[in-house]
């Protein structure tokens, strides 16, 4: 039988061979994003008929999986991203968890894998930053990455549901996403290829759809771009969002407008933060459709004043410039936006603890 949540104890195996003070403290002098990685993860496995049961803390390392395994024939995962943040007190805190659970519910519903319960995916969140809090940055700007995910494990070739699944949590001291200081950046129009489509996955954080943007991402890459835009071409090139983050404009009226979601445009954590953040400051808020000619348009005019690009990963990053073979939209030279900067602040602020946490955002950790 399953533990009841009440009853959800994790139990810890810890690292025999953890990495010594003096090499953690050379990967946090320069930890880049995603390229190193604590020395345990949290697990919990789930099984049809006994449900979610066997939570530990055990050491960060390679997953036994049969070749068989119904995530690697039918890309039966889902995942999600947040940080854990170091206040000057020392304290580990993170930012809006909850959303993050709901979010990767939403996904578990679409990928047919079971819900986690969310005392269940804060707990893992907890057991594990605890573990290993000592890998938590102090430095501005810097966090603990958090990566939870969830595969379908049983090992099975016929095309149905998985009844074997494993939750996991990994984490790993995260720098700028983008490296070195704050500018605008340049993003790609991908013309020929779509992220998801109506009825698809695009609502749901998947690999899949991170899949289907590596080969615009290379196109972008290759014009000196950081990013690639996906536009829904069957609805006057609306925009959508950009490989792995949303979009905003801010008008000269003072309006700051994202595209609405629509099915197929991922629900971010950090958008709907910038959303009340921009109500906050009085500003004309708006989810609606906006197309490439009206980004077109108002930055010619000089109604659109500022773009930029918001996710958990890049936390707010502003636009300069729109291109691809044909034209080019806005100025690679663009200084960073006034709004922008001021809500990227704000957003920051509220995370590492130097701005009051007014809605209640922050869970602590350690």
């Amino acid at each position: 039988m399953s533990e009841t949540l009440t009853e959800l104890n994790f139990e810890r195996q810890l690292s025999p061979e953890p990495r010594s003070a003096a090499e953690r403290q050379e990967i946090l002098a320069d930890p880049g994003f995603g390229a190193y990685f604590t020395d345990h993860t949290a697990v919990i496995d789930y099984s049809a008929g006994s449900g979610w049961h066997t939570a530990r803390v055990e050491p960060y390392g390679p997953i036994a999986l049969d070749p068989s395994a119904s995530v690697l024939h039918y890309g039966q995962e889902i995942f999600e991203g947040l940080k854990a943040y170091r206040h000057a007190d020392g304290s580990v805190w993170t930012f809006r968890p909850e959303r993050n659970a709901a979010r990767l519910n939403r996904s578990a519903q679409r990928l047919a894998l079971p819900e986690l319960p969310e005392p269940a995916f804060l707990e893992a969140i907890k057991q594990l930053v605890d573990v290993d809090q000592e890998w938590v940055p102090s430095g501005d700007g810097e966090s603990l990455y958090l990566r939870p995910f969830m595969i379908a494990t049983e090992a099975f070739l016929g095309v149905r549901a998985a009844r074997e699944v494993s939750f996991r949590v990994i984490a790993s001291p995260a720098g700028n996403y983008f490296g070195g200081e704050i500018k605008p950046v340049s993003i790609w129009i991908s013309r020929n290829y779509a992220r998801a489509g109506r009825g698809g996955t695009g609502a749901a954080k998947c690999g899949g759809n991170y899949a289907a943007s590596l080969l615009p991402q290379l196109e972008a890459e290759a014009h000196g771009c950081k990013q690639v835009l996906f536009l829904d071409q069957d609805n006057g090139n609306a925009v959508e969002e950009l490989g792995g983050m949303n979009v905003f404009f801010v008008f000269r009226d003072g309006s700051l407008v994202t595209p609405a979601l629509s099915g197929s445009i991922l629900e971010g954590v950090t958008r709907d933060s910038v959303l009340q953040l921009g109500r906050d400051r009085g500003m004309n808020v708006q989810e609606r459709t906006i197309t490439l000619d009206e980004w077109r348009d108002g930055v010619a005019s000089g109604d659109i004043t500022e773009v930029f690009a918001c996710g958990t990963a890049a936390a707010i990053t502003p636009i300069g410039m729109l291109m691809d073979e044909t034209e080019k939209i806005g100025s690679a030279d663009a200084p960073a936006g006034e709004v922008t900067m001021a809500i990227r602040e704000e957003l920051l602020g509220i995370q590492s603890g130097t701005v009051a946490d007014r809605h209640g955002w922050l869970h602590r950790l350690a």
